[in-house]
């Protein structure tokens, strides 16, 4: 038995020359982590893989090299050859597992294991194509298993390094050169490891127990073997890994439909606001480089609601989609139809003027008017467009949508199916000032930013005071005093009336109270009630609390209701009325002769007081027709038992005229304005 020896400078340049080539390895593989393309992807794979196995197999044979072999010897090309594809398999592998976006354990431990393996399958296939002169090689198996485990660890951990050099070190030359040292030391150390575990015996000797010989035979069933195992580690890896791309192909596809779910309508198909948002951006930044023009047009179906009621909602749904894609077969280039509401649509249109925005809002709506045939049942419909051009009406998408409905508004106004292009008249100001006090009273509400001012009522006879009417005024934060002319309406269509009058009617009280114990006899104190508080279920049981509450005389209350209030249903105004006479409080009808005046009703109303409507008070003057008709409605309403009252006297001959027609009570700028408690109080203390 022979051992082999070697030549240490050979030794140090197999060494070197190991980590030389290990580092052009991981250098070209830190392309697959660049942002290159996908094809380039491939062939810096490929590259790598080639380099990396080139490092492994040329280490191998400068060892070789640096081996004195017992005789000479050549080189089986067959077998050599072999050795250079398992190192450029293994190689191209394991380096494309560690350039995967993740690295969990199982996948470490794999490619590190198939790595060792193709670095131990392809010493040893190269080390059957050495063929020495009157010598064969004989191999300790303890030996061999352990340089094929050196292997497949130094494989593991320098993996382990290369995978979070990509994640945490990016491209830093010193970290490259510790993973080129520590790859090649691996393949060193198993190596000759391997090469220590080699015996040469010469063909007279047999081999020693406990050793195993390699011949042709055998030798050739290892290296299939080895090839085998590789082959099949690969392919189940691969076919894992294309399972997993499936899946996670799977998975993006259902991401970008939930994505593309969110920003369309589930009915119709069309993209709808949250589309809207993103795609107003991108047009507005692109229009601002280009100077140009686009025009927003806000389709409002007209009285969508009753084809609801009549046909049900299956049939107005059907209609919306039948809608649509009418109206998306005739669009053009430059244009997108969004659904942003129920019945609502918005067309987009790009590189467009008001001229051509206002020929297309004409074809639109003629789409619009032509039937539907609709489970069996022909439906008609017409549609109102408001228009609005970036950026001439609104530089953002708030200010466009909202000018948008305003310009539609306006189409629903000037009788529906019709189109309509925004402007700034008075008109749509003061309906934007509206909705900006509409939206401020919310919080007024919250934080109770109101009081109650009193306008006294004067006896015509002689000037004194004979009563007062309580007025909500509002401090708001940044218009300052506002009157009830200016937020009421926005109160009714909000809903917030009740919450306000309920409030006025607590404050009320509270101050009756006050002056019952200071004995101030200004009263009655009326109070005026909106239409939607007058018919609030839960009026009735609110004033009962609040005389129980509050403990003061009923008939020092006054209701005051408008006329058109009390006509609207007038059999339950009559039942409510009564109600409130039970109570005991005193009932006024405010602004008498502007609604439908019917003396016939207020014959049956149980009222106590009737207040005449400041517009028949403007105008009058001596023998006009305005001093006719007055005498007429005070005499009548005396005859039915009623206290006249006059409403907004400004002038002294338009008291002189109430007073000779028979008016009791002036109410106005003449002879008081709407005060606070204090002065209210000083004044009555002068006319006592």
């Amino acid at each position: 038995m022979m051992h082999v020896h070697y030549d240490l400078s050979l030794v140090i340049g197999s060494v070197a020359i190991s980590v030389l080539a290990c580092y052009f390895a991981v250098s070209v593989g830190q392309m697959l982590f660049q942002n290159v393309q996908q094809q380039l992807k491939k062939i810096a794979l490929i590259m790598s893989g080639l380099l990396l196995g080139a490092a492994v197999w040329s280490m191998h044979f400068v060892g070789m090299l640096a081996c004195q072999l017992p005789a000479p010897y050549q080189f089986d090309l067959s077998f050599t050859t072999l050795s250079f594809v398992i190192a450029f398999i293994a190689s191209t592998f394991a380096v494309w597992l560690t350039t995967q976006s993740t690295l969990p354990v199982a996948r470490l431990i794999l490619s590190g294991i198939l790595m060792g393996l193709g670095i131990s399958g392809m010493h040893y296939t190269g080390m059957m194509g050495i063929q020495v002169e009157g010598y064969r090689s004989y191999y300790d198996p303890t030996i061999v298993l352990l340089s094929v485990l050196v292997a497949i660890g130094g494989a593991i951990l320098t993996f382990w390094f290369m995978f979070h050099s990509k994640c945490r070190m990016g491209r830093q030359a010193q970290y490259k050169i510790f993973i080129a040292v520590l790859m090649s030391l691996s393949i060193v150390a198993m190596h000759y490891i391997g090469m220590e575990a080699l015996h040469f015996y010469s063909t007279a000797d047999l081999p020693q127990s406990g050793h195993f010989q390699i011949g042709q035979g055998p030798a050739l069933l290892v290296v299939i073997l080895v090839t085998s195992l590789i082959f099949a580690a690969a392919v189940g890896v691969s076919l894992l890994e294309l399972r997993l791309e499936e899946k996670s192909r799977q998975l993006s596809l259902a991401n970008r439909e939930l994505a593309n779910q969110a920003v369309k309508d589930n009915l119709t198909k069309l993209p709808n606001r949250l589309y809207l948002a993103e795609y107003a951006q991108l047009l507005f930044s692109e229009h601002r480089q280009k100077n140009t023009k686009i025009a927003f047009l806000y389709i409002d179906l007209d009285r969508f609601k009753a084809v609801n009621d009549v046909f049900g909602h299956h049939v107005g749904d059907q209609l919306l989609i039948q809608l649509s894609k009418r109206v998306q077969s005739h669009l053009g280039e430059n244009t997108q139809l969004l659904r942003i509401g129920g019945d609502e649509f918005l067309l987009v249109i790009e590189h467009t003027d008001i001229a051509e925005a206002t020929l297309i809002s004409e074809k639109i709506l003629e789409l619009i008017q032509q039937s539907f045939l609709i489970a069996g049942k022909v439906i008609n419909i017409s549609g109102s467009i408001g228009i609005a051009m970036y950026p001439e009406h609104g530089t953002n998408l708030q200010d466009i949508l909202m000018n948008a409905d305003a310009a539609m508004l306006t189409s629903k106004y000037q009788g529906r199916n019709t189109s309509s292009v925004f402007n700034y008249d008075l008109e749509l100001l003061e309906a934007k000032s509206q909705s900006k006090l509409i939206n401020d009273l919310y919080k007024a509400v919250e934080q109770q930013q109101f009081a109650l001012f009193y306008q006294p009522k004067f006896k015509a006879a002689d000037h004194k005071i004979c009563g007062v009417e309580a007025l909500i005024r509002w401090y708001h934060p940044v218009h300052g005093l506002l009157t009830p002319n200016m937020f009421i309406k926005g109160a009714e269509k909000t809903g917030l009336i009740i919450q306000i009058g309920y409030w006025t009617l607590e404050e009320a009280f509270k101050q009756i109270q006050i002056w019952e114990r200071s004995g101030a006899p200004l009263f009655p104190v009326a109070v005026n009630l909106s239409a939607v508080q007058f018919e609030h279920k839960h009026l009735f049981s609110t004033l009962e609390n609040l005389f129980k509450r509050y403990e003061i005389q009923p008939h020092h209350l006054m209701i005051e209701v408008t006329e058109s209030t009390a006509m609207h249903h007038i059999e339950s105004s009559i039942r409510s009325f009564e109600r409130l006479r039970q109570m005991g409080i005193q009932l006024a009808i405010d602004d008498f002769g502007t609604g439908h005046s019917s003396f016939l009703y207020l014959k049956k109303l149980p009222v106590d007081e009737l207040k005449i409507d400041r517009a028949f008070i403007l105008d009058l003057c001596l023998d006009s027709k305005e001093e006719l008709i007055l005498e007429s409605i005070i005499q009548l309403a005396i005859k039915l038992g009623l206290t006249v009252t006059a409403e907004g006297v400004e002038t002294p001959l338009q008291a002189e005229i109430l007073t000779r027609l028979g008016c009791q009570q002036l109410q106005g700028y003449l002879l008081g304005l709407p005060m606070d408690v204090e002065r209210l109080e000083e004044l009555f203390k002068h006319s006592a």
